[in-house]
């Protein structure tokens, strides 16, 4: 970017969904000031009581995450149907050549559980201009982490938007009309924010 000025001006969004949304987070908290705002999709931002595992439990995966990195000990689920409202698109997503379908390895398991631990502790320090889209009816990432990390977060322009009915990929995964919905709403916050400095 040094060498083409009529880039120098841009605004630089950061964007993620899911574990992307907790990466996101991860760049902003690592780098507050490098860019112009922040929009989440479903983050994984903290993981929810009623699914995280007793302290014993834990303790024990954390262990043997040190002894067996690669072991796969949680069992392969299909979740398509958490993640795809849309009965056409979830038929489609069998056919998705980016998606990791296979058990889960001990230690990404592990490293997702300390990624969303760092995040919990320092999301009082999210300022980035923010928009958090979430389906409300995700069982995958709980709407009510998106609510925690609307409240939480110091950022004086934030924007939460819960989709009434909509699963984990409400982008994807749902009716064309809603899809549209998300993409306007995202398409009109950018629009909003995006005038050269």
């Amino acid at each position: 970017m040094k060498g083409r000025p009529e880039l120098r001006n841009v605004p630089r969004f950061l964007f993620g969904q899911s574990m992307g949304g907790a990466i996101a987070l991860k760049v902003h908290l690592k780098e507050p000031q490098a860019w112009d705002g922040l929009i989440l999709v479903a983050p994984m931002c903290k993981i929810s009581e009623d699914v995280k595992p007793p302290k014993l439990v834990l303790n024990a995966l954390i262990l043997m995450s040190t002894l067996f990195p690669k072991a796969k000990l949680f069992p392969k689920k299909d979740m398509s149907e958490l993640f795809f409202r849309d009965p056409s698109k979830r038929k489609l997503s069998d056919y998705d050549v980016i998606c990791y379908d296979d058990q889960t390895r001990l230690k990404t398991a592990v490293e997702l559980l300390n990624a969303t631990r760092d995040i919990e502790m320092q999301v009082d320090k999210v300022s980035l201009p923010l928009l958090i889209l979430h389906g409300a009816a995700d069982r995958v990432t709980d709407p009510n982490v998106s609510k925690f990390l609307y409240e939480q977060a110091i950022s004086e322009d934030k924007t939460l938007k819960l989709y009434p009915g909509g699963y984990h990929c409400i982008l994807e995964g749902d009716t064309d009309e809603n899809i549209f919905t998300v993409i306007n709403d995202i398409v009109a916050w950018l629009d909003a924010r995006s005038t050269p400095k």
